[in-house]
């Protein structure tokens, strides 16, 4: 079983930056492949980025390609979220999540989750 605490989400104007940070528990971490997610009031879950266990590969969702970095520190067993040039549309509570099979944008594939943290960005 891996573990997943979140920090880093906060209030925010337009145009500015934050870094989330995923920090995870267990011997497994380097295997799972690891994504973000994002739940907006009203909305469904949707898919931010996901990185393979490697690191090797990525994955954006178009709404972030450009302002999002997703990336991770195995030797830290942290994944991270790095958000740049944040619109009023990017609010929403952010999740990290583990999947321990497939390279996927799929929340229902991520079987570990972190608590989510709140991102607002408002002007």
């Amino acid at each position: 079983q891996v573990q997943l605490v979140e920090s880093g989400g906060g209030l925010v104007q337009p145009g500015d930056s934050l870094r989330l940070s995923c920090a995870a528990s267990g011997r497994a971490f380097t295997g799972y492949h690891m994504g973000w997610f994002r739940q907006a009031p009203g909305k469904e879950r949707e898919f931010v980025a996901a990185i393979t266990n490697t690191g090797g590969m990525t994955d954006y969702t178009d709404s972030v390609k450009g302002r999002f970095t997703i990336s991770r520190d195995n030797a830290k067993n942290t994944v991270y979220l790095q958000m740049s040039s944040l619109k009023p549309e990017d609010t929403a509570v952010y999740y990290c999540a583990g999947c321990d099979t497939w390279f996927t944008r799929a929340p229902a594939n991520y079987h570990y989750w972190g608590q989510g943290t709140q991102v607002t960005v408002s002007s």
